[in-house]
């Protein structure tokens, strides 16, 4: 009888396969999303919200809600090849408006997340450093972002360095401290085992600190990009020339509240796909976690 070969099927055997990854990791969850109830929930609950709007302020002008433009005057203008009010999805203004908040947010991001994840990691990682650094966060951080405008106005020139000062002053302190409570979370007996096996510390923490604390961090990130929207947008209100805060206050000063739905609206998509890229960058680099989960059906 002959031995059998090591690295090949054996008959009456079958191979026990791994859980996907890459490209038939994704495949696999959009027909797990599209077989489930999620994407038709998201889609009814998007439609309910439509219609609440609808009837509360075109059909039944429900006192303080009359004043409001409804859905169809919203679409309707969105929409429009020649838009009365002047802001469409045909008009170069609308996209001008997009580009500058987006390129504000990326700017502000990545100063966050390039400061705010080493400083959580070190927080986390050396009691001294937590020492230091910690009281003067949690004193700083309650600080609202609108109080700091007139500051920012006065230590930065023009127009966009405050903004972005101000956006990622807000993203900064939530990077942060997600990635510290990312590095609080390690199971302790994950560095004893380390120890044991003779990893030095800086092995220790490019080996265990950093991938340990990557839920966090990514959940963290995700966070920081939506309070870096609504930072930013209040920033554009305030000392900003262009951007969808910009649009919404501009038109809010001139008494035409269509335009500032538009703006808010768009505001929650390009927010929404914001997000939506983080959390496909963190599921990118963690793909150990994305199939554990997908393991356990989740």
């Amino acid at each position: 009888m002959s031995e059998p070969v090591a690295g090949q099927p054996q008959p009456g055997v079958t191979p026990v396969q791994g859980p996907p990854a890459g490209l038939g990791m994704f495949l696999y969850k959009a027909r797990k999303n599209l077989t489930g109830s999620t994407p038709y929930l998201m889609m009814g609950g998007i439609g309910l919200w439509l219609l609440t709007w609808w009837l509360l302020c075109e059909v039944f002008s429900v006192p303080r809600f009359e004043k409001m433009p409804g859905p169809v005057a919203v679409l309707s203008e969105l929409f429009s090849v020649e838009p009365f009010l002047g802001i469409s999805v045909f008009t170069q203004e609308y996209y001008q408006h997009i580009y500058l908040s987006c390129r504000r947010i990326f700017f502000a991001f990545m100063i966050a997340t390039g400061l705010g994840v080493p400083l959580g990691l070190f927080m986390g990682w050396s009691k001294t450093v937590r020492d230091y650094a910690f009281p003067i966060l949690e004193t700083v951080r309650p600080i609202p972002i609108l109080a700091w405008v007139p500051l920012a106005i006065l230590m930065f020139a023009g127009f966009e360095a405050p903004v972005i000062y101000l956006a990622t002053l807000a993203s900064f302190f939530v990077t942060t401290l997600n990635t510290l409570l990312g590095v609080d979370s390690i199971d302790e007996s994950y560095f004893r085992a380390a120890g044991c096996l003779g990893a030095k510390r800086r092995h220790i923490f490019w080996h265990v600190v950093v991938p340990g604390s990557m839920p966090f961090i990514f959940t963290g990130l995700q966070i920081s990009i939506g309070v870096a929207w609504f930072s930013l947008v209040a920033a554009e209100m305030v000392s900003g020339d262009g951007g969808l805060g910009y649009l919404i206050v501009d038109a809010y000063m001139n008494n035409v509240t269509v335009p500032m739905v538009i703006g808010m609206i768009t505001l929650g998509f390009v927010g929404w796909i914001t997000s939506a890229l983080v959390r496909l960058v963190g599921n990118r680099l963690m793909q150990w976690r994305v199939r554990a989960l997908a393991l356990e059906g989740r």
